[in-house]
């Protein structure tokens, strides 16, 4: 089934607001007649509104109750990469209260360069070569620099003009004009994660344009790179410690009455000698950075403490095995949508995060300063998995970036609700503390004092929070916050 493209009017030449918007032809979607889909055709870059254009996948769920209607409610989850109308599609059903889901039309988008937007696509050949993201000397961090360059002029020769334009502020640019599409004057968001640098922008850029906002762990866009690498690996670390507090004091921990810190750091020595099979495909050792980000990504995110106790555990007792390989950790990549003998793959990670961060460490000095401040901040975790290879990743690019870092400054926005839990394994409590000084007249924080990266569904008391500022304009009173929701 074909998705119909609609064009949308030009931007003006400051890239703000649109004329003529017109409405969106919907469709019932391939994956899902009961959500609607379509696509709005936008300049890829807007200081040329009349020059190359792509096509940004949106899909709808329209409220439930017609006669109780508020608007329409945007939603981003995150990455940079992750699908907005997948999320409408997939998961929204099962992530919003019936409540949001009777009195809003439920939007997602996926982000230019990212899902159906005119993906970001990069050699898979060429990915599948890159260097360790721990460059030991000078020489490997001259290495990785290289690979970086060269990953970058092949993904632009793929993706065409609009991987120079990736970053968060031109999707916030491309989001104004699809609420214009919408024929509507103010918004509702919903953002997470990475998400909220999304609505975070939007609310500097358009802040008369929204209704309400509501923005689940956020990300501080303030920070250089020692406060953001450290930062990330305090996270990290923090959720390491929750991890061995829980398994201390519960029964059922596969790791119970064990010194779990100790099992923990002897797995990773271990690893580094090569002596861990990947128990999925024993034929594979496992490198202690795969170890970590398995733990970080995959397991304090939720959190699954008991998975990862019988994870551990399960590593723990393989027999000592005489080293089979250099256990020089390399990166980990999630999988990729594309088939495996396909000769380019999705890869929009890069193409966002390094225009939007002007984190550039020049040679292997500046790097080994970073690298030993994210080990003193998190020794068990060593780092924080995800955000040190962000930041390798970008090692070699320009130094010039579309978006770069600044405090936020939001003048014409209304009240902004902001949740984050206080043990978020990704982005550290203090980033969320950080945005709510720099807009206080405009934000109000509700932590949750648990676990976890995600924060709506928590628990009642995060999920009414939400709803009821959504649905009535009530934020919680200053101080409030959410208690942890039982065990894990």
């Amino acid at each position: 089934m074909s998705i119909p493209i609609v064009e949308a009017a030009e931007a003006d030449p400051r890239g703000h607001g649109s004329t003529k918007p017109r409405a969106i032809n919907w469709k019932p979607c391939p994956q899902d007649a009961t959500a609607e889909c379509g696509t709005l055709r936008l300049p890829v870059d807007r200081a040329r509104p009349t020059g190359g254009t792509f096509d940004m996948a949106v899909a709808r769920r329209k409220a439930t109750d017609p006669d109780r209607r508020v608007g329409v409610l945007l939603v981003n989850p995150g990455g940079p990469g992750a699908s907005g109308v997948a999320f409408a599609v997939d998961q929204a059903k099962s992530h919003f209260s019936p409540d949001i889901q009777e009195r809003f039309d439920i939007v997602g988008f996926d982000p230019r360069g990212v899902g159906r937007s005119h993906p970001v696509k990069c050699s898979t050949e060429l990915l599948s070569r890159q260097p360790s993201v721990h460059p030991r000397n000078q020489a490997e961090f001259d290495r990785l620099a290289e690979f970086n360059r060269a990953l970058r002029e092949d993904c632009r020769r793929h993706t065409g003009p609009l991987f120079d334009h990736a970053d968060t502020l031109n999707v916030v640019r491309d989001m104004d004009a699809l609420r214009g599409a919408l024929g509507e004057e103010k918004i509702n968001y919903f953002g997470h994660s990475y998400g909220t640098l999304i609505g975070e922008q939007y609310a500097e850029e358009y802040g008369d344009r929204i209704r309400t906002m509501a923005l689940t762990a956020n990300i501080d866009h303030s920070l250089g790179a020692r406060e953001f690498l450290v930062s990330s690996a305090a996270a990290a670390e923090d959720s390491f410690h929750q991890f061995v507090k829980w398994c201390d004091r519960t029964s059922s921990c596969a790791l119970h009455g064990r010194d779990v810190t100790a099992v923990w750091d002897r797995l990773l020595a271990r690893a580094d000698r090569g002596e861990i099979r990947d128990p999925h495909k024993p034929d594979r050792v496992l490198s202690a950075y795969e170890i970590t980000f398995y733990a970080f990504k995959e397991k304090f995110y939720g959190p699954d403490w008991d998975e990862l106790a019988t994870y551990v555990a399960g590593l723990d007792a393989q027999e000592q095995n005489e080293p089979r390989r250099s256990a020089q950790p390399r990166q980990h990549r999630p999988p990729l949508p594309q088939a495996a003998d396909e000769q380019t793959k999705a890869e929009p990670f890069y193409a966002v995060f390094c225009q939007d961060w002007r984190i550039r460490p020049k040679d292997h000095r500046e790097y080994a300063r970073l690298t030993q401040a994210e080990l003193r901040a998190a020794p068990h975790m060593r780092g924080s998995p995800r955000v040190h290879a962000a930041v390798a990743g970008c090692i070699g690019w320009p130094d010039e970036v579309n978006n770069p870092q600044h405090r936020l400054h939001v003048t014409d926005a209304p009240k902004i609700l902001m949740l984050h839990s206080r043990h978020d394994p990704a982005n550290h409590f203090t980033w969320a503390a950080n945005v709510h000084r720099q807009t206080r007249g405009t934000t109000v924080l509700l932590p949750y004092a648990g676990a976890g990266h995600s924060v709506y569904g928590r628990s009642a008391c995060t999920r009414d929070a939400v709803d009821d500022y959504l649905t009535q304009l009530r934020t919680p009173s200053a101080g409030s916050e959410c208690a942890p929701a039982g065990t894990h």
